[in-house]
């Protein structure tokens, strides 16, 4: 029997995280990069699944790091209990280095300024840093340009490590294209980052590890894999790219669910308009239905007279736009009760739309349609226990 957090009187609106399928989705990782260790990335509350229970089961399923963007999240992950190593990768001048070096995380230095003020808050602490140089191969994002600049940095590093005031754990970078398979500027970071590491170490860098692949690469380059994949969106079973797959496809499932009830039911004649500007007028006598979320909720107003819904076992279609706090679908005459659940996405095993369903419905990606889902939606956990 599975464990649920349930609520205990209807909602509005929920989302269904279901942690049985995040585990399933670590191990499924694993045997992807079987020789390599996994980073679950949980960055803006995973992904808006909830940063802490998803942790959690990606380390009861065997990943043994925890990643975040920022240290704020970072320290948040290891004060609610966390165990064991957590790296986090971007950081502002004037950062909390202090509270990083006591919470024992990995840290990312990109460049020179970075590496002076943990240096400065490590002269403080009673252990030395945990400090990963980020090397740009390509992404030109964050990371330390090839030749001079990585030269600098690599030299200052060691002098540090030897004064004791820091270790270098890691050599990573980030790929820009690994999603489009194929694409040229794969192989090229590939090269770039080799050289890197090849730099880094023959002057002295003994490294843990050395990691540039994100989710596509995990799932379709093996010879990026080196010591640690990060795995970021195919964590919560989403594909990076319908292009490489479905999550079925890789043996992954998604994990949120996204349901509402529905607040109204009502009769329309034909001619209506619904919602702002009148961008939808219905076309004959029919039946609106009200969705109580809306864009503050992170419905795309995008997806305006295109977001798909599952209302008893239908696909039904925006009508109109999206306001911020509901949007209306046209039953075709239906009469389900108020209350009735409407379903915006979940696994699809019930027939309902996918995140990537909505993602092609509002242009973008299915990474934004998870993680906008805004904390106005309470997160529902279920299957919290561990399999067997």
């Amino acid at each position: 029997m599975s464990e649920r957090t349930a609520p205990t009187a209807p909602l509005r609106a929920r989302a269904e995280i279901d942690l049985a399928a995040l585990r399933a989705n670590v191990r499924a990782l694993r045997a992807h990069a079987p020789g390599a260790a996994v980073m679950a990335v949980v960055k803006s509350e995973a992904y808006g699944h909830g940063a802490v229970p998803c942790a959690r089961a990606a380390v009861a399923a065997g990943a043994t790091w925890l990643g975040t963007a920022t240290p704020e999240e970072a320290l948040a992950l290891r004060a609610a209990g966390l165990p064991g190593r957590i790296m986090c990768w971007l950081w502002t001048p004037g950062g909390p280095w202090r509270e990083a070096i006591d919470a024992e995380l990995d840290v990312s230095v990109s460049g020179m300024w970075a590496l002076t003020e943990v240096v400065d808050a490590a002269r403080g602490a009673d252990r030395p840093a945990r400090v990963q140089l980020k090397a740009d191969t390509g992404l030109g994002r964050n990371g330390c340009q090839p030749g001079d600049d990585w030269a600098a940095l690599v030299s200052a590093a060691l002098r540090a490590e030897a004064e004791g005031l820091l270790r270098v754990t890691g050599l990573w970078s980030h790929f820009a294209c690994a999603d489009e398979p194929g694409h040229p500027s794969i192989a090229a970071q590939l090269t770039v980052f080799r050289d890197m590491v090849a730099y880094a170490e023959e002057r002295g860098v003994r490294p843990e590890v050395r990691h540039i692949a994100n989710s596509p690469a995990t799932l379709t380059l093996p010879e990026s894999h080196f010591d640690l994949v990060r795995t970021g969106i195919a964590t919560y079973g989403i594909s990076p790219s319908p292009e490489l797959g479905t999550p079925a496809d890789f043996g992954l499932r998604p994990v949120m669910t996204l349901s509402a009830s529905l607040a109204l039911v009502k009769h329309v004649p034909g001619g209506h308009g619904v919602s702002y500007g009148h961008r939808y007028v219905t076309p004959g006598p029919t039946t609106l239905g009200l969705v109580p979320l809306g864009y503050a909720d992170g419905i795309p107003r995008h997806a305006s007279s295109a977001g798909p819904v599952l209302v008893e076992g239908k696909w039904r279609t925006i009508a109109g736009r999206v306001a911020m706090d509901q949007f209306v679908v046209d039953l075709g005459g239906d009469e389900p009760a108020a209350g009735t659940e409407a379903v915006l996405f979940g696994p699809g095993d019930r027939g309902e739309p996918t995140a990537e369903d909505w993602a092609q419905a509002a242009g973008t990606i299915a990474y934004e349609i998870v993680t906008r889902i805004g904390t106005r939606v309470p997160r529902v956990y279920v299957n919290e226990e561990r399999d067997g």
